[in-house]
């Protein structure tokens, strides 16, 4: 586990393929941020810090619409290895009808909607649809 969003975002894909709604996954500032994002654009319902044995973890609940998960599949992008960065022109063709992009900017993590909004552009970290 080195690369947290990646890691995190992998775990959330797992969980939607086998119908699980909620999991626990390991506490970082990162994952909160971006389960946070998640929430606002409709692919997560909830997610809390909690403590589990004396440790912090993230306790995330998938939004399913008439029993699927509106989770379908993720791409990483931008990897520990490959940074990938685009401004705010590149960010609408990134995004489509039914993909999210969730860009990190110097104004927080985000999706490519609100990025839009704000005139940034930044660490394009994965796309969702």
């Amino acid at each position: 586990m080195n690369y947290t969003v990646g890691d995190f975002v992998i775990q959330l894909k797992n969980a939607a393929k086998a119908n699980i709604r909620e999991l626990y996954v390991p506490f970082s500032n990162t994952s909160k941020a971006v389960g946070r994002v998640l929430i606002k654009t409709g692919f997560l319902e909830d997610i809390k810090e909690e403590n589990v044995e004396g440790k912090k973890v993230l306790y995330v609940k998938l939004r399913f619409q008439s029993r699927r998960p509106t989770l379908t599949d993720v791409a990483i992008v931008s990897k520990p290895s490959l940074r990938v960065y685009i401004g705010v022109d590149e960010i609408a063709k990134e995004e489509g009808r039914i993909m999210t992009a969730i860009i990190s900017t110097n104004k927080g993590i985000m999706a490519g909607k609100e990025a839009i909004k704000k005139k940034v552009g930044g660490e394009l970290l994965f796309k969702i649809w």
